[in-house]
């Protein structure tokens, strides 16, 4: 019988196997591999990076629930893809056949496209790994012993922004509770072309709410921003400003995994692996993609240039449209085969209020350039929906459910998103990038 391995064990690969264990009949393996010994809820970093919760609110141990909901668990890093064998090599181990392979793997993170950033190395901070947010907690404990300036933003490439403002907004908040705001004045830095874009235009209200948020909090906003280089307590930028930093945390551009690059075909010159509208490899028949992984081009020509945004409920739909096609190639469910809508929603806490901003889908028509819609909106209520959502979401990591129907319901219900549909013969080998992809 097949053997499906799922690489990665974050937002998307760990609902992906659930899903897979879920479809597939008891014959069927379904093989989860991961360097990391947890799981973790990334969005929850910043409140770690804050000392607001412990970095155990966020995570909980892959060796159990691999256990708990029969998965078959290797721990262990993937450095080499073998795609005419079929195998995987991980490091100290033997090699593992696969029949299907879903490569979920997340980014690898691209510090060495500017000098001077990272918590590896260099003098920036990040909450891309609990690392990083553990790394960036003690270091903010110790800024506000001896507070001052405060850098922060993302750096030329970058395409998830949500974090950056989530952390400067949540450090005015904290600065002020303190009494510590006016020694601690906050610069944002960003490749966007405007406060509020975020990687995706044309959203309703997303400038002009995110703007005057900044405006409110007294933030410095500069866009259109290259960071050419970092030193210490120096933020350098293209046009040779030199901005002055106590603590500084910089999100870095993205790149696929090492051993995606070594593969040739698998993926681009970054690494990001192209993909079929039902997730599917174009070249490699029984290889699926899913999350921040995939190839999705970025659509608006930008002075600086920026990735498109792969949102944690982008990799999931991803995840669960690759995890049923995969079904639907072992006939081990008579249905037809999925796709993403890739239509996104992010809730993003600003302190005591937040943003939600939906973009339907987050790729618009190549024809028209209009979405179905998107629009933000502001308010606290977005706070308090956050965080019921990460409380849902580790319960359902929990209790091994991937993406099930009321969940959908209830975005459908509230928001108007439809995360999957099934597809049409003719999208099924319709080239990456066309209307097909976004449907």
């Amino acid at each position: 019988m097949a053997n499906v391995v799922v690489i990665g064990a974050g937002l998307g690969g760990l609902p992906a196997a659930y899903e897979l264990r879920h479809l597939l009949p008891k014959e069927h393996t379904v093989t989860l591999v991961s360097d990391k010994s947890e799981f973790t809820f990334i969005p929850g970093l910043i409140q770690v990076a804050f000392n607001l919760k412990p970095l155990s609110h966020v995570q909980m141990g892959l060796a159990q629930l691999a256990q708990r909901h029969h998965l078959n668990w290797v721990s262990g890093q993937v450095t080499a893809l073998d795609t005419t064998q079929q195998c995987l090599t991980i490091e100290g181990q033997e090699a593992i056949a696969y029949d299907y392979l879903l490569i979920a793997t997340g980014a690898s993170l691209a510090w060495d496209r500017v000098p001077g950033t990272g918590p590896h190395g260099g003098y920036t901070h990040s909450v891309c790994t609990p690392d990083h947010a553990l790394e960036a907690r003690q270091a903010w404990l110790d800024f506000l012993e001896n507070p001052g300036p405060i850098v922060v933003g993302a750096a030329p490439g970058a395409g998830c922004f949500g974090p950056a403002y989530e952390f400067a907004l949540i450090a005015d908040q904290e600065l002020r509770r303190r009494g510590l705001r006016d020694q601690a004045p906050i610069t944002y830095v960003t490749p966007e072309p405007y406060a509020g874009h975020l990687g995706v235009s044309g959203v309703r209200q997303a400038r002009e709410l995110t703007a005057e948020l900044m405006q409110e909090r007294g933030i410095e906003v500069i866009d259109n921003a290259t960071i050419t280089a970092v030193e210490p307590q120096t933020v350098t930028l293209a046009d040779g400003r030199q901005l002055p930093f106590h603590y500084a945390m910089i999100l870095p551009a993205f790149q696929g995994a090492q051993f995606i690059r070594e593969v040739p075909g698998l993926g681009d010159d970054k690494g990001f692996i192209p993909i079929l509208p039902t997730q599917r490899h174009p070249e490699f028949a029984n290889i699926y993609a899913a999350g921040v992984s995939v190839k999705l081009a970025q659509p608006d020509v930008t002075p600086v240039p920026i990735g498109l945004p792969k949102s944690g409920q982008m990799a999931e739909a991803m995840a669960t449209a690759a995890a049923h096609n995969i079904a639907v190639d072992l006939k081990a469910i008579n249905a037809k085969p999925q796709v993403p809508t890739l239509e996104a929603l992010c809730f993003a806490e600003f302190g005591e209020t937040g943003i939600a901003y939906i973009a339907a889908p987050v790729l618009p028509d190549p024809k028209t350039g209009k979405r179905k819609r998107s629009y933000a909106v502001r308010g606290p209520w977005v706070v308090w929906v956050k965080a019921a959502f990460e409380e849902y979401f580790m319960m359902k990591i929990r209790f091994g459910v991937g993406m099930p129907w009321y969940e959908r319901l209830g975005l459908r219900s509230l928001f108007g998103l439809q995360l999957l549909k099934d597809v049409s013969s003719s999208a099924k080998t319709a080239a990456p990038g066309s209307e097909s992809l976004v449907g």
